[in-house]
């Protein structure tokens, strides 16, 4: 409760709310963009989920390669958190577990689907072939889902994969309020990391 003062100088008790940041998430994000308010609070969540350690200005400086490696470790770190309270929820099947997150953001894509379109050869690895706007958007999904596992306290491996899907869903209807532009449609990188990395390894052999 807080005090506030009316124009004829009476103080009146208003009822304050304390919600969760996955709380924060889902009003923003389903909140009127046009109201400035709403739109800086969803720029505040996804740019928070993108950088996260880093400042703005270290990030901007950034070449994109650069910051895919940023995305990739972040994504690495995230999914194995995100696994531990999904097996805590119930979850034994991980591969649908997962492929239940992509089909929300993807439009019903697997992650075997998403490979073909990218032209990737048999269990290469998805993520490490997106650019660092499509792995900032999966990180984005797996933040959220695993807030969403840990705060709604959901048990059952059903649960557990229709929330990951819903939690996708939304990151893809966020994308659509925003930039418009489906994940999907965002251009493949030349090199997969695995090729940036075994050049770096050579060239640094060299010197």
């Amino acid at each position: 409760m807080k005090l506030s003062k009316r124009a004829n100088n009476a103080n009146v008790e208003i009822q304050e709310y304390k919600l969760s940041r996955y709380a924060c998430y889902l009003i923003a994000l389903n909140g009127d963009v046009t109201k400035k308010s709403i739109a800086q609070a969803q720029a505040y969540f996804i740019i928070q989920t993108r950088k996260r350690e880093l400042s703005e200005k270290e990030y901007s400086s950034l070449t994109e390669d650069e910051k895919r490696f940023y995305q990739r470790d972040l994504t690495k770190k995230g999914n194995y958190s995100l696994n531990q309270v999904a097996k805590d929820s119930g979850v034994k099947n991980f591969d649908k577990f997962h492929n239940a997150g992509y089909k929300g953001l993807y439009k019903g894509e697997t992650a075997d689907d998403i490979a073909k379109r990218k032209g990737l050869r048999y269990r290469e690895d998805i993520l490490d072939n997106m650019g660092s706007t499509e792995l900032a958007a999966n990180l984005f999904r797996i933040t959220q889902t695993e807030e969403k596992l840990k705060n709604d306290k959901i048990q059952g491996e059903g649960k557990a994969n229709n929330a990951h899907y819903k939690i996708g869903k939304n990151v893809r209807k966020f994308m659509a309020q925003n930039s418009g532009t489906m994940p999907e449609e965002l251009p493949t990188p030349d090199k997969s990391l695995k090729q940036l990395e075994k050049e770096n390894k050579r060239k640094l052999k060299k010197k």
